[in-house]
């Protein structure tokens, strides 16, 4: 038998746990400075904002975009205000946000009577006109604008592409014709084409006082009067642009599609019928006041001159 003593054993309840406390038992006491368990991470708490940061603030759904009125604004006196009238949503909407994103002002309307009381109370400066309409058709809306005296500048939008419709709505004072379905970029550009040569026929009339003369026809653009021979012509807007043009290059030829390009801003060669119509009704209204006046150059063209 050894005589080596045998070491005394503490009991197990007394071995120290690696963290301070008994083994098995965390200690629930902690001393200053020593860590926390992992596990027990007591609550944050929250921060005071630093001197001189900014707190960042949640924006609020309902108020995700910042007004922009004052660049509308600005953006408006740049390029115009636009009633675009169509009793199709998805139509609307669409040249609404491409006209806005081209710097217009727009008005919108979906049907006929509405789109006179826009007319009425906006005052736009040119108006995109849905011919068929669930009340009463463009082609009405244009007719009693003419009547009550507004000359806004119209364009007809339509899916009918005949050319008795194309000649019924300029005849009744339209500016120009887009068949459905249309390039955006090509509308947006018949609508600065036709409020350019509005624009034109302001500053022509004030730098010249207005007033156009070949022989006895005298053409008065700050006034929209028309007179041959002391005798007063009354022409429609679209009989009176294409009269001006032809004044202003007086003893020139000028081709079907010169005039097609500066009287109703029209790029393409098919509607060479639309001028042959109008020169035929100028020729119906001055003609009985004198001699003629407007010359055709077969193959050509046409030319005024006395």
């Amino acid at each position: 038998m050894s005589d080596k003593p045998t070491p005394l054993r503490a009991p197990l309840s007394e071995h120290r746990h690696p963290n301070g406390g008994r083994q098995g038992r965390p200690n629930a006491r902690t001393k200053a400075g020593s860590r926390q368990p992992t596990d027990e991470r007591p609550p944050t708490q929250e921060r005071a904002p630093r001197r001189g940061k900014k707190q960042r603030v949640s924006r609020n759904p309902t108020s995700e975009r910042v007004p922009t009125h004052g660049r509308e604004n600005q953006r408006v006196s740049e390029g115009g205000r636009v009633l675009v009238v169509d009793d199709e949503a998805n139509i609307r909407d669409l040249i609404e946000v491409a006209l806005r994103f081209h710097g217009f002002a727009t008005v919108t309307a979906s049907t006929g009577e509405a789109a006179l009381r826009q007319a009425a109370v906006q005052r736009p400066d040119l108006v995109l006109l849905d011919v068929m309409l669930p009340d009463v058709d463009g082609f009405e809306v244009c007719r009693q604008l003419r009547a009550g005296g507004d000359q806004v500048p119209v364009i007809f939008l339509t899916a009918r592409d005949t050319p008795s419709d194309t000649v019924t709505g300029l005849t009744l004072g339209g500016d120009d014709y887009v068949t459905k379905p249309f390039s955006i970029e090509a509308l947006v550009a018949r609508v600065r084409a036709v409020l350019r040569r509005t624009a034109l026929l302001g500053t022509t009339a004030s730098a010249d006082e207005g007033v156009l003369r070949v022989g006895d026809l005298e053409l008065d653009e700050a006034h929209w009067t028309v007179r041959r021979g002391g005798a007063d012509v009354d022409l429609s807007p679209t009989e009176f642009r294409l009269l001006a043009h032809l004044m202003r290059n007086a003893g020139k030829v000028l081709s079907r599609t010169q005039l097609l390009e500066s009287v109703w801003g029209w790029e393409h060669h098919g509607n060479a019928q639309v001028v042959e119509t109008y020169i035929s009704y100028l020729r119906r209204k001055l003609d009985p006041l004198g001699t003629p006046l407007i010359h055709t150059q077969r193959g050509v063209g046409y030319a005024l001159r006395p």
